[in-house]
């Protein structure tokens, strides 16, 4: 894969503030999450917080509550219940499952992770007429797309996101309404890139066909060009916290 050289890495904070609250601020490991967060932020690096993305959706006007609301995949889910518990927006919440998966070839595809093809699993559900579709991040906007492409003739749809790039959000308001949380400019890869701080320690961030996938540290070409001059210190904070979150049985945060 050629490596992202994003002139500003936006940073979701998705790291220090489940851990603050799961084992209290003074835990070892959530001084050790505290630490990371320190060193990534830095010249080109904008840490970015869920309240402030919340409270930005949520800014961009109300809503009667929604037939439905898919989430896509964990991530979607997990914003869904967020923007819900604050707005009472999305009363029934269903999962789709679709990620952004590296190839062969040096692009990216979309899979379902061996669940059926995505307007069968949408058809599966009870929808209604308006159905709200969340994620996390839009960054290239595929997988976003490909959910309001999937959905069933006759449903209005209304997007929803905490972070995403102008271009990609363009592309998926040309389909329906989209209420992002915070947007950045730019040429993907190039200008603008996004990741969350959890997929520094935690594999998954990176996802591959036909194999295993990787947390951020385990390309360290990538934290070269993301952190320079404090890359090697940065890898060695994620190899402790993967090592501390292992020890500690968690999984997902």
């Amino acid at each position: 894969m050629t490596v992202p050289t994003p002139r500003t890495l936006y940073v979701h904070d998705d790291l220090v503030p489940p851990l603050r609250a799961r084992f209290g601020d003074a835990a070892p490991i959530t001084k050790l999450a505290r630490e990371l967060l320190e060193r990534v932020a830095g010249d080109g690096v904008v840490l970015l917080s869920l309240e402030r993305q919340l409270e930005a959706v949520i800014g961009r006007g109300g809503h009667a509550p929604f037939d439905a609301a898919v989430g896509i995949a964990g991530a979607g889910e997990v914003v869904a219940r967020q923007l819900h518990a604050r707005t009472a927006w999305f009363p029934l919440i269903h999962r789709v499952e679709v990620t952004r998966v590296e190839d062969a070839a040096g692009g990216y595809v979309l899979e379902t992770q061996r669940r059926p093809a995505l307007a069968a699993q949408l058809g599966a559900l009870d929808l209604g007429d308006r159905v709200a579709v969340v994620d996390d991040t839009v960054y290239s906007g595929l997988t976003m797309r490909a959910v309001l492409s999937a959905l069933p003739g006759g449903v209005r749809a209304h997007a929803f996101c905490l972070r995403g790039v102008a271009d990609s959000i363009a592309t998926v308001a040309a389909l329906c309404p989209i209420a992002p949380g915070f947007v950045a400019s730019g040429r993907l890869d190039h200008d603008v890139s996004f990741i969350n701080a959890s997929g520094l320690v935690r594999r998954g961030a990176i996802r591959r066909a036909g194999a295993a996938p990787l947390a951020f540290f385990e390309r360290p070409e990538w934290l070269r060009a993301w952190f320079p001059g404090r890359d090697a210190a940065i890898v060695e904070l994620c190899r402790d916290l993967h090592a501390l979150l292992d020890e500690a049985g968690i999984g997902d945060l």
